[in-house]
């Protein structure tokens, strides 16, 4: 039986975000700096958008509700956890990614080739 956030990371998958779409187009396959990512993992009891186990990478998109104060509280909560775990977190806003997808790819080669 899978468990509760195997599934939901699956229905994740399937209702990915034009940000996500257009992000792992770019992603998948190794084709930036022959990584590997995988998209809308669990790790732990959370769902990260994008990991490559191999570079301890993981990438969140976040879209206008994570400016709640709320959602920002856990959030962080988050980064820090996936932190102790020895990921690195980036975080970029869906308008980031909509607007300009080769600067965001910059970013991440950037910390790959670290």
């Amino acid at each position: 039986m899978r468990s509760l956030i195997a599934e939901a990371a699956k229905e994740l998958r399937q209702k990915k975000t034009k940000a996500e779409e257009m992000l792992w187009v770019k992603l998948r396959d190794r084709q930036l700096c022959g990584v590997k990512f995988r998209r809308q993992e669990p790790i732990g009891n959370y769902i990260v958008d994008f990991v490559s186990f191999e570079k301890k990478l993981i990438l969140e998109i976040d879209g206008n509700p994570h400016k709640k104060i709320e959602i920002k509280i856990n959030d962080n909560q988050r980064t820090l956890w996936l932190r102790d775990e020895g990921f690195k977190v980036l975080r970029f806003w869906n308008a980031d990614i909509l607007n300009d997808v080769e600067g965001v790819l910059e970013k991440i080669k950037g910390v790959l080739n670290q």
